[in-house]
């Protein structure tokens, strides 16, 4: 809606289809993985559906909720640099070991819960921290980065977009990652989109996407 009067267009699925080109082009097919001291966990999102608009779901139910992990990379004595954040179809070995070969460097320090799906990582240093134990702290303070991107995530989704919808939550988690990596670095983030967009190419599903612009 904002697009739409800012760049002139006739019609609101013209902005919505420009938009998601735009946030195609928000991941660089290059990019380096996460390396070093490195923060993991998983979360859930609730999404949007016509008969349920605030989700639905309790625990680890997978009605009305989104799995996603994140991973933060941490500098010691500095802020957090980059993360990463996608949706993963179970919480299980298989879904979180795949995420890290595709998004860690070998050699990396994992930090991450207790969770024994992060059992027998390859290539990589792995610290597990027992939050079940009676006197261990809150998640939150083990694991500060991480919980506060999926603060962040949530509440970006929530205020700007009113909650995600299952079938685009990916190109929302891909916008979310590149506006975070890029957050002290704001001027030159058109440069970026523009170039990777030449990188990328041309798109080849826009009828499929016209199909499912949102009424």
């Amino acid at each position: 809606m904002q697009l739409q009067p800012k760049l002139g267009l006739g019609s609101y699925k013209t902005a919505w289809l420009l938009l998601h080109k735009l946030r195609r082009a928000m991941v660089d097919p290059d990019r380096r993985p996460l390396r070093g001291i490195i923060e993991i966990d998983e979360t859930n999102v609730p999404f949007r559906r016509k008969d349920e608009p605030e989700g639905g779901g309790q625990g680890r139910s997978p009605i009305g909720k989104i799995f996603m992990i994140g991973a933060v990379e941490v500098e010691v004595g500095k802020y957090p640099a980059r993360c990463r954040l996608q949706r993963i179809v179970n919480i299980n070995r298989e879904s979180l070991h795949a995420f890290i070969r595709d998004n860690t460097a070998v050699g990396s320090l994992l930090l991450t819960d207790g969770n024994t799906a992060y059992r027998r990582l390859k290539d990589r240093d792995h610290q597990a921290i027992n939050l079940s134990a009676e006197d261990a702290p809150p998640a939150h303070k083990v694991l500060p980065w991480v919980h506060r991107l999926f603060a962040n995530f949530k509440r970006w989704s929530y205020g700007t977009y009113h909650g995600v919808r299952d079938k685009h939550v990916d190109i929302y988690a891909d916008e979310f990652v590149f506006r975070w990596n890029r957050r002290r670095h704001f001027q030159t983030n058109v440069d970026t989109i523009l170039g990777l967009g030449q990188r990328i190419g041309r798109m080849q599903w826009l009828k499929s996407y016209f199909a499912c612009v949102p009424p």
